[in-house]
């Protein structure tokens, strides 16, 4: 079986040679990731020493990230050692794939067995956490102990997708329309909201800022597919992760771990600032065809020129065409 996962040479998301070298090492890898300059590296805490013999600690950034930090940190740099703040390397992404911020940070996000291809095991923490545990720890509890793959926390508010659908509309973290036309899709696809079962997963909306994974083809082709989503649809992971679980037709089994335990292993920063992307805005479909300086020009349903709405429309009418017949 064929499956599309990320970006060809040359394409978006373009690592220095040092870059690539250094991380050819990196077994264990604790990873994060700042775009557009919102967020600036915290220095994690309570790390023994055999983690910090044992993981690399990689932080992706793109371009504007890297002068922010440069401008306001202490950065230690050369062509040989590379780019350190405190423990954390950075990993220069060059030419972004995306011209959304939060799109391009689910690249090295869901992406990680791909920038880090020799990595075992890997611990994602959103940019504005601060890690409190060691990590070694962190892969005893919620992986090795259960003889777990994947493990990631449940959200603490929402079980169902839909649910959290109309949490990023009332919080405008996306296009309103193209999140409802997301949720639609997915309906039609057979997904239905969220409901109490025996061996089903305890809930289909995760706390997406942390992702603790063994790299194993399993894993590697759920990230794979789990990004296809975010590629297709809106940046925002929660809504695609349960549905992603929910076509994998229970062959991927995961550890859906307590919020209550998530809270005890980060320390929540805010942002620097808010995001800059108009699109988060975007009420109706005709602020999109009015402005089309608030369309994404890369990535995500309807998103492309020209407009996919009428696509959309199409496969509608023959869905409920078929159903009737």
């Amino acid at each position: 079986m064929k499956v599309h996962c990320g970006f060809t040479a040359d394409s978006g998301g373009v690592m220095d040679e040092e870059d690539k070298e250094y991380v050819k090492k990196c077994r264990f890898v604790v990873a994060s990731g700042i775009f557009d300059g919102y967020d600036f590296p915290h220095q994690p805490s309570n790390i023994s020493d055999i983690s910090k013999k044992l993981f690399c600690f990689l932080m992706v950034v793109d371009e504007k990230s890297l002068k922010s930090i440069q401008e306001t940190l202490n950065l230690t740099s050369n062509s040989i050692e590379g780019k350190w703040v405190g423990i954390w390397r950075l990993i220069l992404l060059r030419h972004s794939p995306y011209d959304e911020p939060r799109r391009n940070g689910k690249v090295p996000k869901l992406l990680t067995h791909r920038l880090f291809p020799d990595a075992e095991y890997s611990i994602w923490i959103d940019g504005k956490m601060e890690l409190l545990v060691d990590p070694l720890l962190i892969l005893e509890r919620y992986l090795w102990r259960g003889a777990h793959q994947f493990a990631i926390a449940r959200h603490k508010h929402h079980k169902s997708i839909y649910e959290e659908a109309d949490a990023n509309k009332r919080r405008k973290r996306y296009a309103r329309p193209l999140i409802d036309k997301q949720m639609e899709i997915y309906r039609l696809e057979g997904m239905k909201p969220w409901r109490a079962k025996k061996h089903g997963p305890p809930s289909d909306v995760p706390e997406g800022a942390v992702i603790i994974r063994q790299h194993t083809p399993l894993t590697n082709l759920f990230s794979c597919l789990w990004f296809n989503e975010v590629n297709r649809f809106t940046p925002r992971d929660q809504l695609s992760f349960g549905y992603t679980v929910y076509r994998l037709n229970g062959s991927f089994p995961f550890f859906m771990f307590p919020n209550c335990e998530y809270n005890s292993l980060f320390l929540l920063h805010k942002h620097t600032r808010e995001h800059s992307s108009v699109i988060e805005w975007v009420k109706s479909l005709d602020e999109l065809e009015v402005n089309r300086t608030m369309v994404e020009s890369r990535g995500g349903i309807g998103l492309f020129t020209p407009y996919q709405v009428d696509a959309f429309e199409n496969f509608t009418s023959r869905y409920y065409h078929t159903k009737e017949v």
